[in-house]
Parts: C-alpha cells; sequence; structure tokens
C-alpha cells in the first residue's frame, strides 16, 4: 500500500479513518504498526497449522496465540524488538506443529479488500484481540477454556480466508460475540475464586508521605504479586486507571499498604505521571508514550512494552520497581489529590454479587417507583472533547435514577455525588472493563425477575468504545439479543455503511446525541 501504516481499530483514529502516515494518534509508529500486522499475519499462520494438525497443539500454540492478539491490541506493545521476538516464537511454534505448508497472511490483503469484507473481518479480528486480552488474564490464574483458545484459531483462520463473503463471515462475528461471553464468565470465575466477591468500597486519593509504587493496567495477578514483594518493605501501593477495582476484592484489600487510587483515567497519564516521585508499573494496556520527564520511572511487565524501559520478565520479580520507589523517596507530607469533578475519593465493588444479594431491594425499589430508570453508562475513555457527553449525561439523570457503570470510561464522573436512593448511592461501579460479566449478570437476573426480555427493562445502555476489548463486549450484548444501544462518541471506523445498516436494523444501534435528547428518549 502507498501509506506508511494502515491501522483504524481505535476510536482515535486519524480523521475517524484511518491512522496512515509516519505514526498513529496512539504514538505507534509506522514500523511498529507494520510488525504488528506481520506478527497478526504469522498468527494467522499458526492458526492454520494447529487446525491441520490438532493432534500436535499444546498450551504453548494457546498461550503464543492469545499473547500475540493482546500484544496487538491499542496503548499495549510499542516495542519493535519483543514484537520480533514473538513473531520468532509463533514462526517456531508452526515449525514444531509442522506447519510449513501454512503460509502466513498478507495483512494488506484484509485492509484492501471490499469494504464490507474488510468491515466484517476487522470485527472478527479485533473481537477476538479483546476475547484473547479477558482469555489472557484468566490464564495466568490457572483458568483455561479449551473451547475459547480453540474458536480464537478458528477465527483467525477465517480473517484469512480471501474467497468468503458475507454470508460465511457474518456468523463468525456474532460467534465472537457468544464466545466472548464464555470467556467473561470464566475471568469472573477466576478472579471471584481467587480474590473473593467484590464488596462496595470506598477508596481515597490521599497519597501518603514515603515511597510509593502506582499500579496501572489490568491486571490483578501482577498487583497480588507486588503486594507480596513489597509487604514490610516500607512502599506503599496505589492503583490507577483500571486498576481501580481491585480495592474491593478481599483477598487484596487485606493488605493494608494498598492505600488508595491516585490519577484519573489513562488518557490523564502525561500530565498526572510528569512530576510523581514513584516509579509506574504498567500491567496491560492502556501505556501512552512516557514522556522525557517520567519515563526512567516506567517499568512494564506482561505484554506491555516501550522501547527503553525496565521491563519485568516472566520471573515476576518486581526488586528493579522496588529499588526505584525507595530511591524516590515519594511525596515528603501527604498529598491530596481529587477526581476530574472535585471529589477525593471514589466507590467500588458493586460487582453482581453485591448488586444481587440486595436484589429484592433493587426490584422493591422499582415497583415502588422509587427508582424510575437504570443507566448503564460504561466503557473506554479517550481524549476527545466530546466525551464530556458522558458526564453531561451522568450529571442530567433524575434524582429517581440509578447508574450503573464500568470499564475506565467511568473517570469522567465516578467521583460526582449524586446522593443515593435509600441505601444505594446512585453510581455505582461494577469493575473494570473485565468485569462487563457483572453488568450482563444483572441485566439477566432482573429480566428473570421481572419476567421479560432485558430489552423490556426500565434500563438503557449508553456505552462509550476505544478499543478493541469493547468491539468483542458490543459483540456479546448482539449476541444476547439487546437492542437501542446507545454507542459514542463516533461509530468505529472499521464498519462500513452497509454493515452498520445491518446492525441498525436488527439491533437498533444508534449514536449518541446529545445528553438531553437522548435522555428525553430513553426515558420515554
Amino acid at each position: 500500500m502507498e501509506h506508511k501504516m494502515f491501522c483504524f481499530q481505535c476510536e482515535q483514529t486519524a480523521g475517524c479513518r484511518a491512522c496512515t502516515a509516519n505514526a498513529g494518534v496512539c504514538g505507534k509508529k509506522a514500523d511498529t504498526a507494520l510488525l504488528q500486522d506481520q506478527l497478526t499475519g504469522a498468527l494467522i499462520g499458526l492458526a492454520r497449522a494447529a487446525a491441520a494438525h490438532r493432534e500436535k497443539a499444546s498450551e504453548n500454540t494457546d498461550r503464543l496465540l492469545l499473547e500475540g492478539l493482546f500484544s496487538t491490541l491499542t496503548n499495549v506493545n510499542f516495542d519493535n524488538d519483543s514484537l520480533l521476538a514473538q513473531f520468532a516464537l509463533v514462526e517456531e511454534e508452526k515449525a514444531r506443529l509442522g506447519g510449513q505448508d501454512c503460509a502466513d497472511y498478507d495483512m494488506n490483503r484484509l485492509w484492501e479488500a471490499d469494504e464490507d469484507i474488510r468491515s466484517l473481518k476487522s470485527l472478527i479480528l479485533l473481537g477476538i484481540r479483546g476475547v484473547a486480552a479477558y482469555a489472557y488474564h484468566a490464564a495466568v490464574l490457572g483458568y483455561k477454556s479449551q473451547r475459547v483458545n480453540e474458536f480464537v484459531a478458528t477465527a483467525l483462520c477465517a480473517v484469512g480466508m480471501d474467497d468468503w463473503g458475507m454470508d460465511q463471515l457474518l456468523p463468525v462475528v456474532m460467534k465472537v460475540g457468544e464466545v466472548n461471553l464464555e470467556c467473561m464468565a470464566l475471568l469472573d470465575q477466576a478472579n471471584t475464586e481467587t480474590y473473593g466477591n467484590p464488596e462496595p468500597t470506598r477508596v481515597g486519593m490521599t497519597v501518603e508521605k514515603g515511597p510509593f509504587i502506582v499500579v496501572s493496567g489490568h491486571d490483578l495477578h501482577d498487583l497480588k504479586l507486588l503486594l507480596e514483594q513489597t509487604r514490610d518493605k516500607g512502599v506503599n501501593v496505589y492503583t490507577h486507571g483500571e486498576m481501580l477495582p481491585a480495592h474491593a476484592y478481599p483477598e487484596l484489600k487485606k493488605y493494608s499498604h494498598l492505600k488508595g487510587n491516585f490519577g484519573t483515567a489513562w488518557q490523564n497519564q502525561q500530565r498526572e505521571f510528569a512530576s510523581l516521585p514513584a516509579p509506574i508499573l504498567f500491567t496491560t494496556n492502556c501505556l501512552m508514550p512516557p514522556r522525557d520527564t517520567y519515563a526512567d520511572r516506567v517499568f512494564t511487565t506482561g505484554v506491555v512494552a516501550w522501547p527503553g524501559t525496565v521491563h519485568i520478565g516472566r520471573d515476576k520479580d518486581f526488586t528493579p520497581v522496588i529499588e526505584k520507589a525507595l530511591e524516590l523517596g515519594g511525596f515528603a507530607e501527604d498529598r491530596q489529590f481529587t477526581g476530574i469533578n472535585g471529589g477525593d475519593s471514589v466507590m467500588t465493588g458493586f460487582a453482581h454479587n453485591a448488586v444481587l444479594s440486595a436484589a429484592d431491594k433493587v426490584v422493591a425499589a422499582v415497583k415502588s417507583g422509587a427508582v424510575r430508570h437504570i443507566f448503564l453508562v460504561g466503557g473506554c475513555d479517550g481524549a476527545r472533547p466530546s466525551r464530556s457527553y458522558f458526564t453531561d449525561f451522568v450529571k442530567q439523570t433524575p434524582a429517581d435514577t440509578l447508574v450503573l457503570t464500568l470499564a475506565c470510561g467511568k473517570y469522567r464522573f465516578n467521583d460526582l455525588n449524586l446522593g443515593t436512593i435509600g441505601e444505594f448511592p446512585r453510581i455505582m461501579d461494577m469493575g473494570q472493563c473485565n468485569d462487563a460479566y457483572s453488568a450482563i449478570k444483572v441485566a439477566s437476573a432482573l429480566a428473570e425477575v421481572f419476567g421479560c426480555s432485558v430489552n423490556d427493562l426500565p434500563l438503557s445502555l449508553v456505552l462509550s468504545w476505544y478499543e478493541q476489548k469493547a468491539v468483542c463486549i458490543l459483540l456479546t450484548l448482539l449476541h444476547l439479543g439487546i437492542k437501542n444501544i446507545l454507542l459514542g462518541p463516533s461509530l468505529p471506523a472499521f464498519v462500513s455503511p452497509n454493515v452498520l445498516k445491518f446492525l441498525v436494523e436488527q439491533f437498533g444501534i444508534a449514536p449518541t446525541s446529545t445528553p438531553e435528547k437522548d435522555l428525553q428518549t430513553l426515558l420515554g
């Protein structure tokens, strides 16, 4: 292609069309984008080999497919050497399977395909990248699904089928949503059986004096290992971004040096980390290009990588991070930080177990009219000014409505004090994007109690999207038949007009407009 790169997988893509210049809006350089395409093509080759020689496939085959896909998510791996090393391991595994005749796929054939074919294949590819992220998190806790792993390989093979049309690809798109539901249930089981059921917890934003470490990303296992290694070391630990819900898990909150939350959403990290006298550990996606003012304090682990930063390998020895914290010393006095709207604390921990344990009270509140409507306002955050829509929407929700939220989009409004309805705070954080299963389980349980479908509940979904995990969650909602979802702040560049028309006609998906108009429509 004439372009230096081609990438349209995230919401901030240039001109809402594609990043095609020397670097993407996310900071990914053109040569890194090409390496990610090369790695993706090699993963399709490995998937073909695994399908042809299933008797030889192993846990290592599955692990390489998951890690490779996860590495190509937005804001995860910016390091060419790391990507080349992964590519070599994939090619080695393909040779071990005897798949020398299973060619890697040239991704240019996808980017140059008919726009409807490209759109459906992109939904499949980006969707299974999200599935791979969830499967990866479950796998590090020892929870695996052979059905999920085999479907990931099957879906990759579908992306590489140049002679497939819409009739063959559309069922695979919907299957992504079905398999992702199973994968999210597996991750929920992994987290709750390992760390206990989340409990409603208020989390402060004060950073105490002395050495500390800020942990970002989503990987609870990495956080647990860090908490173990910092025990009695005089180093406190603070969460950032999607790690906030960790405070609600009994097996994590028991660590007295897990102190609170620092900062807001991932896209603010360059400003918030600029003068931070502490190291930052990135465990999964949401890494922005570190600025020179703090690059020497950035550490990565797992699939995350940035050239020149210290990477903590599979041994998970966080000694370099701890030593850096002790060297920097932290703040000389306690520092009070605030959220975007000035709040000094936030609540989290309203996962399905917590909400459903009070289901009778929720149902009673709905039946009595104390709760007129429930809004699920969740999803991924980003930097576009139009994302103020979600803050304005939540601020304008009537006092007799509840706002459920999850993922990093909540940082737009989770420090607002909207009061309570009875014993329920009006804003209830259900957790990470990884915890979307909680919202599905609560909605399904309420529908069962009321004897209706989810679509007939006084429940509206207003979702923001940014990257690929949002894609697979959306496909899961469509698989479940959930309709009339509002999606913003813009529609995905990889969805063609014909595919969009299908989604609108079949599921009533609509773009967000203004908070006032959308609230009027949703409340009837």
